[in-house]
């Protein structure tokens, strides 16, 4: 068998095209987002906040890109603010909740399985003074709503923070649920929508909401802000006027256009392309466990995103299965999602109390084709079995 890690050209398959499963850090550019951005080069370009005749077609534009986020997500067009990104959506989200609530407390509450961009927020809330409370989650990686209502009842809680569904298995998390807990508590809750924008429908009840268009076929370089109204929010940045204050610096227009476009394109979808995407995860859930030995199917079989699926190969190097799968042009992710960069063992499955190393996750996009997952499937055993054999297993 050829060694999974020679150096060489990458084998690209039979129809000479690489496999891209990684569409949760980033999917590949939806034609409605490519449309978009192409013609707002020509007409998007100006200064939306200026008074001349090109600048106010540019507030048009804007404006129409914030009504489009806002019919899809259900909200006021005057309650969505654009950022730079997800992660500086949730960097905001979380610090200026905590700030706007300085007089009720200095406690955020989050699971214990947030995203990177919640968990680094909340290091700099702590450094900063405040606290905050983990959250557990069980070994599907669903949060423990007894835990959860225990812990934003207790005094001083200012926010908290869940996502909605876990970007590294895709288990989808009661938020309904977890929002009511919250609003009888008087706690604001922000929901991290990131992986679940334009796939799934979110449930009502929150106060805060992020997301990322790069996660549902947008460009990058767009982040989702929405404030409720009413929601108590500082700005953790210095004073500017665009955006409503919630957001520094002058807007992307053209991606932020392309993230409209694509979201709105995408939530029409859903609907279908969740049911053809969950038949091929059900379809790499069952084959990985029939194929390959001493292997962990994480996250919940059913109630998870219809594009996700993760698992984790004992005996096995993460990086180097990662190595190995690109060799043969899979493209997929290991360790942890928001810190694979490292490989460090990843935060949430070892909350979740599986297996961390030898993980893989697969995410599927609109452009994933049966045959491609077919022919992962029929490489990962051996590819598995070569690396172990390197070990002496």
């Amino acid at each position: 068998m050829r060694d999974p890690r020679q150096a060489g050209p990458i084998d690209r398959g039979e129809d000479g095209v690489g496999a891209y499963f990684d569409a949760a850090t980033a999917t590949p550019l939806h034609p409605a987002a490519r449309e978009a951005l192409l013609a707002a080069l020509d007409d998007g370009w100006a200064d939306p906040g200026k008074l001349y005749t090109r600048a106010r077609r540019a507030r048009l534009l804007l404006d129409a890109a914030r009504d489009t986020i806002a019919q899809v997500l259900g909200v006021r067009a005057d309650e969505v603010s654009f950022t730079g990104s997800g992660t500086t959506a949730a960097h905001a989200a979380v610090l200026g909740g905590l700030a706007g609530r300085r007089r009720a407390g200095a406690v955020l509450v989050r699971s214990a399985i947030e995203h990177s961009a919640v968990l680094h927020a909340g290091e700099r809330h702590v450094r900063d003074g405040g606290a905050e409370t983990e959250v557990p989650v069980d070994r599907l990686g669903r949060v423990d709503l007894a835990a959860w209502a225990a812990a934003v009842s207790a005094p001083g809680v200012a926010l908290a923070s869940l996502i909605a569904a876990s970007h590294e298995v895709g288990t989808v998390q009661p938020v309904a649920e977890a929002a009511r807990l919250c609003r009888e508590a008087g706690v604001p809750l922000h929901v991290d929508a990131a992986m679940s924008l334009g796939r799934a429908p979110v449930p009502g009840g929150w106060s805060l909401l992020t997301g990322s268009a790069r996660k549902w076929g947008g460009p990058p370089g767009v982040g989702l802000l929405v404030l409720r109204k009413g929601t108590r929010w500082v700005s953790p940045y210095p004073a500017d006027d665009r955006e409503s204050g919630r957001w520094p610096g002058a807007p992307d227009l053209p991606a932020i256009l392309a993230a409209a476009a694509s979201l709105h394109a995408v939530h029409e979808e859903a609907a279908k392309e969740g049911e053809r995407l969950s038949a091929l995860v059900d379809h790499v859930r069952a084959t990985v466990a029939a194929t390959v030995p001493d292997v962990e199917i994480v996250g919940d079989p059913a109630d998870r995103l219809p594009h996700v699926v993760t698992f984790s190969c004992l005996y096995v190097d993460g990086e180097a299965l990662l190595t190995a799968l690109d060799r043969r042009g899979f493209a997929v992710s290991s360790g942890s999602a928001c810190t694979s960069s490292t490989l460090r063992p990843s935060h949430v499955l070892a909350a979740m109390g599986v297996l961390t190393h030898g993980n893989i996750r697969l995410s599927l996009h609109r452009d994933t084709t049966p045959e491609q997952v077919d022919r992962f499937l029929a490489e990962l055993p051996g590819i598995v079995a070569a690396l172990r054999a390197e070990v002496g297993m």
